[in-house]
């Protein structure tokens, strides 16, 4: 393993965890959602996480390295929450509408556990630099 794998590793880890960050900003601006251009409420999103060998040719370790790769996103197929407020525009006959079953609790730990993953990987890309800065200075 080298710099260069580390740097790869912790970048797409970035990436990944930049993803899910939108996906949960998305999820949180459509919690009140009723009518989608597809039908029916807004469907809560979460992006699928997948392990990808770095070197799948090379030596056993190189096997054993991976960085995260999204294959998909995830759409929810809950159906929702059902709430009753004859008033809403989306409302039945009854007077109940069908809400999208996005729990804002729920998305915010979701978005902190995110920005902590983000940052260890922007910690080991800032260790990784300063490692190689200092075995250059030892070099001269």
């Amino acid at each position: 393993m080298d710099l260069i794998d580390t740097f790869n590793i912790a970048s797409s880890g970035l990436s990944a965890q930049r993803v899910r960050m939108q996906t949960v900003a998305s999820n949180m601006a459509n919690a009140n959602t009723t009518r989608t251009a597809e039908g029916g409420p807004y469907q809560r999103k979460a992006p699928i996480f997948e392990a990808q060998a770095l070197d799948p040719f090379g030596s056993t370790l190189d096997r054993a390295l991976a960085q995260v790769h999204i294959p998909k996103i995830h759409v929810s197929e809950s159906d929702g929450r059902l709430i009753h407020d004859p008033n809403h525009p989306d409302a039945d006959a009854e007077g109940n509408v069908m809400m999208p079953d996005v729990d804002i609790l729920h998305e915010m730990v979701d978005l902190m556990t995110a920005n902590r993953s983000y940052e260890a990987n922007a910690t080991v890309i800032d260790v990784t630099t300063q490692m190689a800065s200092r075995a250059l200075e030892i070099g001269r």
